[in-house]
């Protein structure tokens, strides 16, 4: 097989735009610090920041003063590690894959232990060294998904050797409901984790995520975690969202088309004009993770002006119906807006049927990156 071609696409050369707001970042990271006092609050930059960028991201976040990083794999963490300074902490929420203990060492990188085999691993790697390994240690407070058993827990708590050689810089856990402010999983959550904390050996802890930093103040220990809160995704379901929308989303337009009473568009003739209707359609699609289910229910704006999507989604268009607009607007090459201020991503998610995050992690390479 040939070489793999490695594309780079510019606002001029691509179909499709995603403008990443800095400054709103800024303020959104500056607003959660506010919440989290006196602990501080790091920055979740996995999946390359939710899709934004999280070379570019940290720089910012670590120049207004952040200096714990959570990324999701390892190849993540090293791929960021150039770009920020030594003492920026750069902790991998999966922990060491199999046979890769050395990997975080050599990088400066700090695993996330989930399991008593990976903390063995890290004992090893101590002996191995000579230096104690610095690390967080998870436990599972309820979640059911990563992090050291209730019976690990009590493992850990008969036999504290089990952490020699470990510098366990947090115990953390996670909220399955933070997003809930009322939902009694929150307390029950908080409860195990401070009946885990009181049994095993004193180290710093960490438990809120970007809701988790909106309940009571018991709930931020010594760390807080802001991901998508970061990003201007609201942290409480249904509340008004206090933070600043961060990206805007706009795509291209190829074409315009006049189409008569009853003619068809797209595949599957999924929309009907009821009467003489003008089409435009857009250079992006499902491809670049703009979502199917958005057919015949979105809504753009071109020029200020608020428009419908008509048919179906397409791998690399979208269609709309502008009819409402003057003949001089939606030139090809002018932009439609997708996301923006007055329809932010948790908007265009709920008429998806799907949550913010998916909506932002989705948006392919295709779609060019600019930072305002």
């Amino acid at each position: 097989m040939g070489d793999a071609v490695e594309l780079s696409w510019s606002g001029a050369h691509a179909g499709a735009i995603l403008s990443v707001d800095l400054a709103a970042i800024l303020a959104n990271y500056r607003l959660l610090c506010a919440r989290a006092a006196p602990a501080p609050c790091a920055a979740v930059l996995k999946a390359d920041a939710y899709g934004l960028g999280a070379v570019a991201i940290g720089a910012a976040l670590y120049g207004q003063g952040c200096r714990h990083f959570f990324v999701a794999h390892l190849p993540e963490g090293i791929a960021l590690r150039p770009h920020l300074p030594a003492d920026a902490a750069i902790f991998v929420l999966h922990g060491p894959p199999p046979g890769c203990d050395d990997e975080f060492p050599r990088h400066r990188l700090i695993p996330v232990l989930n399991s008593l085999s990976q903390m063995a691993g890290w004992r090893r790697l101590a002996r191995t060294t000579g230096v104690r390994a610095a690390a967080v240690v998870q436990v599972d407070s309820g979640m059911s998904r990563m992090g050291l058993s209730p019976a690990e827990i009590d493992a850990w708590a008969r036999q504290p050797a089990l952490s020699d050689g470990i510098d366990v810089r947090f115990l953390m856990s996670h909220l399955a409901c933070a997003d809930q402010p009322e939902h009694p999983m929150n307390q029950r959550q908080l409860e195990r984790f401070v009946a885990a904390r009181r049994v095993l050996p004193a180290c710093p802890a960490s438990l809120a995520n970007s809701s988790g930093i909106f309940l009571p103040a018991r709930f931020h220990f010594d760390l807080v975690r802001a991901g998508a809160a970061l990003y201007g995704i609201a942290p409480v379901a249904g509340a008004v969202n206090p933070l600043r929308p961060a990206v805007r989303l706009q795509a291209k337009i190829l074409q315009t088309r006049t189409i008569g009473p009853g003619e068809q568009v797209g595949y599957g003739h999924g929309y009907t004009a009821p009467t003489r209707r003008r089409i435009a359609t857009l250079s992006i699609g499902y491809a670049d993770g703009w979502p199917r289910q958005l057919s015949n229910q979105g809504v753009a704006a071109i020029a200020g002006k608020r428009v419908r999507q008509v048919g179906r989604i397409s791998m690399d268009s979208v269609t709309l119906d502008i009819s409402e607009l003057g003949e001089d607007q939606a030139l090809p090459g002018e932009l439609a807006d997708l996301i923006w201020d007055d329809q932010p991503v948790d908007a265009v998610a709920a008429t998806a049927g799907t949550i913010g995050y998916e909506i932002l992690t989705n948006l392919g390479p295709r779609i060019a990156r600019q930072y305002v």
